[in-house]
């Protein structure tokens, strides 16, 4: 599927709910985004940015990373580069969010203290994370 099918295919699911995907003036955008792939971890940062800035800043949309897995290694305090660093602290600065899945937390032997500061552990797990914020209405993107 090409850039533009893909694209096409969200914004029709996104009607399909009847939610538009450009938030209006007194509503705001609810997006997780999925992180597991420690290669993905700067592209989704970006990505992440450039949805802050293409919906015209961080009042008209709020955002969850929901990370897992490899990925969660780039946010161990003593193993992030400083691009992880700077990017976390003014994403958290713009309100997203960031949790870290428990599991993987447990399976690493990492704990809340040692990850960036201000994530979230979540205790069920980071995809049980993601389906409950679906069913709560966010729209899911995984890069």
């Amino acid at each position: 599927m090409n850039k533009l099918s893909a694209w096409l295919a969200l914004v029709l699911s996104i009607t399909a709910f009847g939610a538009s995907p450009v938030a209006g003036a007194d509503e705001r955008l609810d997006v997780v985004y999925h992180l597991s792939d420690a290669d993905k971890v700067g592209f989704v940062l970006g990505n992440i940015r450039n949805h802050i800035k293409g919906v015209g800043g961080p009042q008209n949309v709020h955002i969850v990373l929901v990370v897992h897995g490899p990925a969660l290694k780039a946010f161990q305090d003593m193993e992030a580069l400083d691009s992880v660093r700077d990017h976390v602290k003014a994403l958290q600065g713009d309100g997203v969010e960031f949790d870290a899945c428990g599991n993987t937390m447990k399976a690493l032997d990492v704990g809340l203290d040692e990850l960036l500061p201000n994530f979230v552990q979540v205790d069920q797990g980071g995809v049980v994370r993601i389906a409950e914020l679906q069913a709560e209405g966010y729209i899911y993107i995984r890069p």
